[in-house]
């Protein structure tokens, strides 16, 4: 074999490895990620002071007030916690390509493909995965599942909070829901159990996104901070396929 040959091999080899900067993740996307997120940490550690009072002051309740305050912070993080999923599902819908619903129901034949080839990555039965820009399709569903029990959670609280309303105030109206499910008793333990939920999904999402950080290489964890993933010029070529094929059914439509 040449050193003509070996170069050129090389270079071609050096192409195809070689990372373009693409920004994937607009700032509603990452803006509600964080919203979501911090949120939720808040949420738990408050709640679960709500539901087992761990730390006691020396005098009368009403001087200190510390469940109050706890309930207060509780109940301001839900709101934070609820714009942040209703606008991200919102944005589903308006947003752009990479935080389009698309990205979370396999709904073409190739990303159908790729979500077996993607289970089979994580089943051990592929050595590489089948690489993606945006979200992978597992991903794209287990969120989907995700923003399910977000949905619970915030109807478990909005009847929680409206239990504790006055009558003629509007939150009241959310009692309905707690009736609907069995009682106050039994939307607290829908509560409690998809909070715990929702942490180990927390647990399982950071683990996941430190594999495909390190087998990808395209800087995944950085790129929910600034938006840019670096990703192989095979990527891109067939992301701007996919996006004439895409661009192609709808104006047929």
């Amino acid at each position: 074999m040449s050193a003509a040959t070996n170069t050129a091999r090389a270079a071609a080899r050096t192409l195809r490895e070689a990372r373009y900067p693409l920004r994937v993740w607009d700032l509603c996307v990452r803006l509600t990620h964080w919203g979501m997120a911090l949120s939720l940490f808040v949420l738990a550690a408050t709640g679960y002071y709500l539901g087992d009072p761990f730390v006691s002051v020396p005098g009368r309740a009403g001087d200190h007030f510390v469940m109050g305050h706890v309930k207060a912070v509780h109940l301001y993080a839900g709101i934070v916690f609820a714009l942040s999923v209703l606008t991200r599902l919102v944005w589903m819908v308006l947003g752009g390509r990479y935080a389009s619903w698309r990205q979370f129901v396999p709904v073409t034949r190739a990303r159908t493909r790729r979500f077996v080839e993607t289970v089979r990555f994580y089943t051990f039965l592929r050595v590489d995965g089948p690489g993606e820009v945006g979200h992978n399709p597992v991903a794209g569903v287990a969120y989907l599942a995700v923003y399910g029990l977000c949905a619970v959670e915030i109807a478990t609280g909005l009847a929680l909070w409206g239990a504790s309303a006055s009558p003629d105030a509007a939150l009241h109206v959310f009692v309905s829901i707690a009736t609907w499910l069995g009682g106050l008793q039994v939307t607290r333990w829908i509560h409690h159990v998809v909070m715990w939920l929702l942490l180990g999904f927390f647990v399982h999402h950071l683990a996941t996104s430190i594999l495909m950080n390190r087998v990808e290489g395209n800087g995944l964890i950085a790129s929910i901070f600034s938006g840019t993933k670096f990703v192989k010029r095979e990527e891109l070529e067939r992301e701007q396929l996919e996006g004439l094929e895409r661009e192609k059914r709808e104006a047929d439509a």
